[in-house]
């Protein structure tokens, strides 16, 4: 199986056949690279080791920082000064670089240090990379969960070199470099050396094993030699002051002689370090192959957790690459963290949960359940030692600067397990941490003012408040779990009732309407609040493009202008972006997941593809890969409410490992799908040999294993138009919404008819939660406070709300003729015309009905756009933190 990756692939720009059909429609806002890399990693492991360019955003490869569009390059070609350590995977404007401790293999001078070499071989798979630089150095790589081991084969020389730099960190572009506040580095006896680098506020220390018995080993410092010098310290580091400085290596080389060199690393000293390395690759010497083939065995067992069924070659590929790509992040460090001194779990790298928590997760959870709950307990010590659950966390201390992107997403992954009923979780220790990060950041908003802004938040901790009330109920706090339900049905007061979409607000990367489709808990109010399901779909539609003509992608360095032209179109990011990545599965609760199946259709096979530009956007720590993972098999997990949509398979059979045993997805009447080809729908679904009319698996259904079998065909069926998933509505009707910071503010959304046929059919005075709610959202003056000030001009950071305070050297453009079309935008002081982005609970809990929103005809709808009618405005898009 681990033939079949590519690590190359998302290392450049996206390179894809054009899109065809209505995959031609969608808008891609953000960048066109997948930013990956080819290094040797390990699964979910500490360490990673690639080629060093100083190339944004990894340190591999060409190309300069970039926020939108086509990236330009700082490389002609594939270059390299040198083979460095951590790298983030797929993320974009990080902020935390790494690359540390590069190591350079020389045939020149110490005085040229820093200078790179064209790259003229390159081979990359799962635990171990190559490259051969045209100094005629051979660079071999390969790492365990807490190591590196390096292998260099030189050419003829007498003075060849191994050179590691302490001093570098980041990236070669402007301000991406990273300084490091303190060192220490020493000699230990020949061929063994340590040192500690602190760096972002984090220290990490090595233990250094060389294999060089004939070779000089000596201290460096400015690039001149330390003859003798046995220690180097360093107190305080200022950019100004910083000079590079580091260990090396020397003597003769003949062809083909291979030097070796092992590094352990630990966040808790050099002795750490040395018991990580030994515990890693054992005594030395030559630890290489042996490291190589642990790595690449393990590798190969995670890979083998699911198998597909295809006589592509290259879909194949796409689909083990973009397993292999799920499953590098985040990194896991047992007792190892440097921030608080107590043992146990410790992460970092989840960058970002955003990014990272409706897929990358869930799949974690699937395939390694014992992973998810060491992640768990990780997270929950964060919270406990630094204060609140992390967005995004990174290998620096104060790390997560993402309260932007999200609020409470943490809970959602929390949630799942609960109710899966994983073993080694303290869920009441897990409530309390719930409970109170509830409340922190927006939270504070939410509970006085019934809603927080930007508006996405609203949702966001409203399902947070859900998932906490699932928690309650686990450990028998009733109380508890009421109080939440409660606060959990503030959802609706997100919408706007005229246009049955998200409120004016800011949005992150994205617009209202990337944001507007999400999957609630309780979908069947929400449809409501778009008036049905049949306007419900019409909107759905419009969104994806249906009828709509082709659009142009941004290209390099795309203006405000083209930019603001792009989100006004309300479009599909198509995978280009995370927002709306779950809104094709809105479908099914309308009854439609013959639609579904168009979208998915065309994302799996004209969104991805082989060679290095094969992905659409930021894979994000696996959270694009993840996602193509999910929808190829045919499934879609609804993060945090423990069920699994079904749509029709990409492959005519599949298996994946879970639990005990494997849960088989098997098809009938299957045609290998090309891209641009024909879309299959389901027509039928049987679970163990029982026939399934419900479009979805209940949690329990999937993860103890089983078999389900779909019979498609070329036309859409009515399988899935009666039975649709599962909305949790409020126990009783809720009356008009009261003072905003009170419990009975949200919506009547409980005033549905459980037993209607059809929720768009029912009592529109009474049941329509968004128009229930419109007179509380139009007399919430302290909600408006909360928005960003609209003016026919340019305003100053002075001008916005505090709970939208935008970046430090940002405006807010707005539109003089439609105050309402507001664009957040960064600009670089130095370049005023480019535009950058800144920074077990029972599956049904008895509190809670389960009430289907009822049937429609099946079939499917015309595939033009139904006009709107809405008036209602643009909302400001907002670029933000990539990931």
């Amino acid at each position: 199986m681990n033939g079949s990756v590519d690590p190359f692939i998302g290392s450049e720009v996206t390179s894809l056949p054009p899109a065809t059909g209505l995959a031609a429609t969608w808008w891609w806002p953000k960048p066109q690279i997948g930013n990956t890399h080819p290094g040797a990693t390990y699964p979910l492991g500490m360490v990673s080791a690639c080629a060093y360019s100083g190339a944004y955003p990894t340190g591999y490869g060409k190309y300069d920082l970039s926020l939108e569009g086509v990236p330009s390059t700082i490389h002609d070609t594939q270059l390299a000064s040198g083979f460095s350590h951590f790298q983030q995977s797929g993320t974009g404007a990080i902020r935390k670089y790494y690359n540390y401790f590069r190591v350079t293999p020389m045939v020149e001078p110490l005085d040229v240090l820093g200078r790179t070499w064209q790259v003229t071989d390159e081979q990359a798979e799962p635990g171990y990379y190559s490259a051969t630089l045209d100094s005629g150095v051979t660079a071999e790589i390969t790492v365990g969960p807490k190591s590196a081991v390096h292998r260099y084969t030189f050419p003829r020389h007498s003075n060849a070199r191994i050179v590691i730099d302490f001093s570098l960190g980041g990236l070669a572009i402007p301000y991406g470099s990273t300084i490091p506040l303190r060192a220490h580095l020493e000699t230990i006896e020949p061929g063994v050396a340590s040192g500690v680098v602190v760096a972002e506020g984090a220290p990490i220390a090595v233990h250094i094993e060389c294999d060089t018995p004939q070779w000089r080993q000596m201290l460096w410092y400015d690039r001149r030699l330390m003859p003798g010098g046995t220690r180097l310290d360093f107190d305080h580091i200022r950019p100004t002051t910083l000079r590079p400085f580091g260990l090396m290596w020397a003597g003769p080389s003949e062809p083909g002689q291979t030097i070796e060199l092992r590094i352990g690393f630990s966040f808790r000293g050099v002795e750490q370090a040395e018991r990580n390395l030994r515990a890693d690759c054992g005594p030395g010497p030559a630890r290489f192959e042996a490291r190589r083939e642990r790595t690449q065995k393990t590798w190969r067992k995670q890979l083998k957790t699911i198998t597909v069924d295809t006589p592509s070659a290259d879909r194949r590929t796409v689909f083990t690459t973009a397993l292999y790509h799920s499953l590098i992040k985040p990194s896991f460090a047992e007792s190892e963290s440097p921030f608080w001194p107590a043992d146990g779990p410790f992460a970092f790298d989840i960058s970002t949960m955003w990014d990272i928590y409706r897929t990358q997760l869930p799949l974690l959870t699937a395939l390694a359940p014992e992973r998810a709950v060491e992640l768990a307990n990780a997270l929950l010590t964060i919270c406990e030692e630094e204060g609140n659950f992390p967005i995004g966390y990174r290998l620096a201390r104060g790390g997560d600067r993402f309260s932007r992107q999200g609020s409470a997403l943490a809970h959602t992954f929390l949630a799942d397990l609960c109710q899966l009923g994983l073993p080694g979780i303290d869920w009441d220790w897990a409530l309390v941490h719930m409970s109170d990060d509830l409340r922190r950041t927006y939270g504070e908003e939410f509970l006085l003012r019934g809603e927080a802004h930007p508006i996405s938040h609203t949702l966001d901790l409203a399902f947070g408040y859900w998932c906490t009330a699932n928690v309650a109920r686990h450990v028998g706090d009733k109380a508890l779990a009421a109080q939440f339900d409660e606060l959990a049905e503030r959802w609706a007061n997100a919408f706007d009732a005229t246009s049955g979409l998200l409120k004016d607000s800011t949005y992150y990367e994205g617009s209202r309407y990337n944001y507007s489709f999400r999957l609630l808990h309780d979908m069947a109010g929400r449809i409501e609040v778009s008036g049905g399901r049949e306007r419900f779909v019409q909107q759905l539609d419009e969104f994806f493009g249906y009828g709509a003509e082709p659009v142009t992608q941004p290209g390099n360095k795309p203006g405000a202008e083209e930019l603001l032209t792009g989100y006004n179109l309300g479009r599909f990011e198509g995978l280009n972006n995370e927002p709306d990545m779950d809104a094709p599965w809105a479908y099914h609760y309308a009854g439609r997941p013959d639609r579904t199946a168009e979208i998915v259709h065309n994302v799996v096979h004209q969104q991805f593809g082989v060679g290095r530009g094969g992905l659409p956007g930021n894979d994000d720590s696996g959270g694009l890969s993840s996602w193509y993972v999910w929808a190829s098999l045919g499934l879609f997990p609804v993060a945090g409410q423990n069920i699994f949509l079904v749509n029709a398979p990409s492959f005519a059979e599949a298996t994946i490992a879970v639990g005990d045993g494997t849960f088989a997805i098997r098809t009938r009447d299957f045609v290998e799908p090309i891209a641009g080809g024909p879309v299959q729908y389901v027509q039928s679904v049987e679970l163990n040999g029982v026939p399934l009319e419900r479009s979805w698996l209940r949690g329990d259904e999937f993860h103890r294993g089983g078999e389900l079998v779909v019979t498609l065909g070329p036309q859409p069926s009515g399988w899935g138009s009666v039975e649709v998933p599962p909305s949790t509505r409020p126990a009783a009707p809720v009356g008009s919404a009261g003072s905003p910071g009170s419990p009975g503010s949200a919506p009547a959304a409980g005033a549905t008819n459980a037993g209607a046929t059809n929720a768009g059919a029912t009592n529109a005075g009474a049941t329509n939660a968004g128009a229930t709610n419109a007179s509380a959202a139009a007399t919430d003056a302290a909600a408006v406070d909360a928005q960003v000030e609209r003016a026919a001009s340019i305003e100053t950071e002075s001008d916005i709300g505090d709970d939208d305070l935008a970046p430090e050297g940002s405006v807010v453009v707005t539109d003089a003729d439609d105050p309402a079309l507001g664009f957040e935008l960064e600009l670089e002081p130095d370049d005023p015309g480019r535009l950058v982005a800144d920074d077990p609970v029972p599956a049904d809990p008895p509190e809670a009905r389960q009430t289907p929103a009822g049937p429609t005809p099946s079939g499917p709808t015309p595939s033009g756009p139904t006009p709107s009618g809405s008036s209602d405005p643009d909302p400001q898009p907002r670029t933000g933190e990539s990931s």
